[in-house]
C-alpha cells in the first residue's frame, strides 16, 4: 500500500493568492509550478540548510526540498560557525540561500503536488538561549495540522488573511504562522522580514486587509515607542518571550486590535494562547489536555503524536487551563526562597530609564547577574530602584551596564553571548 500523502497546499485553488512579493501577489498555482521546477534544480543530498532570508524564497525552497524528497535543516542562527557545524553533523547536506531559491514556473498544475505525510519536512533547532541548540524533526503532517489548529483558534471566522511577520521563518514560531499558515490555512504571507517600526508599517501597507501581524515583545515595544501609525490590523500575535499586560493594553488601545500570546515550544509548536491584557491564564488549543503526574507536567492530544513534557513551572487550573510561573531552568532557589529569572527581568525593565536588560545565572554562580542598557542611569541607581521590588538575595551581583544586548532576530539572548559580554 502506498504511503499516505498530503497536498503541498490545502484547499488548492490555482488562482488564489498565497504570497506577496515585492512585485505583487503570487497565486497558489504559480507557487506550485515554481516549487516543482526548483525541485528539479536542487543539488543531490538528503538535507538542505535553508538560510533564505526572503520569506517567499524560504517557502519556495522548503516546498521544493520536500518535493525532492529531502529535508530542511532550520538553524536558529545563520552564523558561519553554526552553518559549518551543521554541514559536519549532516554530511549529506548543502546550503540553500536566496540566490538558489529561484525558478521559472512551468505549466500550472491542476492539482496540488503531494508530499508523503510522514516525510521529515524540517528539522528545527532550539535557540540556544538556555544551552546547546537541540534538534527536533517535524513531519509534513505535523506541520500542516499544527498550523490548521492554530488558525482555527486565532481567526475562526475569517476566510483569507494577509500575514506580515517580523520573525524569521527558520524559527518554529515563524515557520508555523508565516509559512504553514499560507500552505495549510488559507493565508497569504508577505515576503519581507521587517525589523524597524517604519519597515513594519510599510510591509502592512503593501498587503490588503484583513491583516495579521506576527511579532515579538521586543519588536512590539519598539513599535509602541516609535509612535508610528500602522494600517488597520485584524489581530496581533506575540511569542518568544513574556508580553506584559501593560504593553498588551497599550498595543490594543493604540492599534485597535486584540493582542494574543502564544505558548509553545520547538518540540510541539503552538499549544496554548491568551489575551494578555485580560488574563494571565493560558488556554490550551482544542483537543489538548494538561496533566501532572509524579511531579512532571505534560501536554497531550490534538496534533501531538506523544505527550510533551513541559519544561516550565506551571499552576494547573483545569484540564485545559494553566498559569505559567516560570521555566524550570529559569527558577532560582536561594536561602530557601524561590524566584523566576523572567519575573526578575520584568521588574528590571520596569525601572524608569532602563531601555533593555536581563537577569541570568552565570555558570557556577549562586546569585544572578544582570546586563542593562540604561544610558541615563548609574549602576548604583538601578540597584537602588530595584531593591524595593526584589528580595535582597536575588539582587543581581554583578549588575553591569552595556551599550546594547546581543539579541538575535527573535529578540532572544543566547546564553553563550551573555557570558561573553559579562566577562568582557
Amino acid at each position: 500500500m502506498a504511503a499516505s500523502t498530503l497536498p503541498l497546499i490545502t484547499a488548492y485553488h490555482p488562482s488564489a493568492v498565497l504570497a506577496w512579493r515585492a512585485d505583487g501577489p503570487v497565486t497558489q498555482g504559480t507557487f506550485a509550478a515554481e516549487a516543482l521546477a526548483l525541485a528539479q534544480q536542487l543539488p543531490q543530498g538528503r538535507y538542505a540548510i535553508n538560510l533564505c532570508e526572503d520569506r517567499y524564497r524560504f517557502m519556495l525552497g522548503l516546498a521544493a526540498v520536500c518535493l525532492r524528497g529531502q529535508s530542511n535543516l532550520l538553524p536558529a542562527s545563520n552564523a558561519p560557525a553554526v552553518v559549518e557545524a551543521l554541514l559536519q553533523r549532516y554530511p549529506e547536506s548543502y546550503v540553500l540561500n536566496d540566490s538558489m531559491a529561484v525558478a521559472s514556473a512551468g505549466k500550472i498544475p491542476a492539482r496540488a503536488p503531494r508530499i508523503a505525510a510522514d516525510h521529515v519536512a524540517a528539522i528545527a533547532f532550539t535557540s540556544g538561549s538556555t544551552g546547546e541548540p537541540q534538534a527536533h524533526a517535524k513531519s509534513w503532517r505535523v506541520l500542516m495540522r499544527t498550523a490548521q489548529l492554530a488558525r482555527k483558534v486565532f481567526l475562526p471566522d475569517i476566510d483569507a488573511v494577509n500575514v506580515v511577520a517580523t520573525v524569521p521563518p527558520q524559527h518554529m514560531y515563524g515557520l508555523e504562522t508565516s509559512v504553514f499558515f499560507a500552505l495549510a490555512a488559507n493565508c497569504a504571507s508577505h515576503h519581507a522580514k521587517p525589523f524597524f517600526p517604519a519597515d513594519i508599517r510599510d510591509a502592512l501597507a503593501a498587503v490588503p486587509a484583513p491583516r495579521l501581524l506576527i511579532s515579538t515583545p521586543i519588536h512590539l515595544r519598539a513599535l509602541m515607542s516609535s509612535g508610528i501609525v500602522l494600517p488597520p490590523v485584524q489581530l496581533i500575535i506575540s511569542a518568544t518571550a513574556p508580553l506584559t499586560a501593560e504593553l498588551a493594553t497599550q498595543l490594543e488601545h493604540a492599534l485597535g486590535a486584540p493582542v494574543r500570546e502564544i505558548y509553545g515550544c520547538t518540540e510541539a509548536g503552538s499549544m496554548a494562547s491568551r489575551r494578555s491584557c485580560e488574563t494571565d491564564q493560558w488556554q490550551l488549543h482544542p483537543r489538548m489536555r494538561i496533566s501532572s503526574q509524579q511531579d512532571a507536567v505534560s501536554i497531550s492530544g490534538a496534533h501531538l503524536s506523544e505527550a510533551i513534557t513541559v519544561a516550565d513551572d506551571v499552576e494547573i487550573s483545569s484540564a485545559r487551563r494553566f498559569r505559567l510561573i516560570g521555566r524550570n531552568a529559569d527558577m532560582l532557589k536561594v536561602a530557601g526562597k524561590r524566584a523566576s529569572l523572567s519575573d526578575l527581568t520584568q521588574k528590571l525593565l520596569a525601572v524608569p530609564g532602563v531601555e533593555d536588560g536581563i537577569l541570568f545565572l552565570p555558570d557556577g554562580a549562586a546569585r544572578p547577574a544582570a546586563l542593562v542598557v540604561a544610558p541615563s542611569l548609574a549602576e548604583s541607581e538601578i540597584l537602588r530602584a530595584l531593591a524595593p521590588q526584589v528580595d535582597a538575595v536575588f539582587l543581581p551581583r554583578p549588575l553591569r551596564k552595556v551599550a546594547q544586548l546581543p539579541r538575535n532576530e527573535l529578540g532572544k539572548l543566547p546564553y553563550a553571548r551573555l557570558m561573553e559580554l559579562l566577562a568582557s
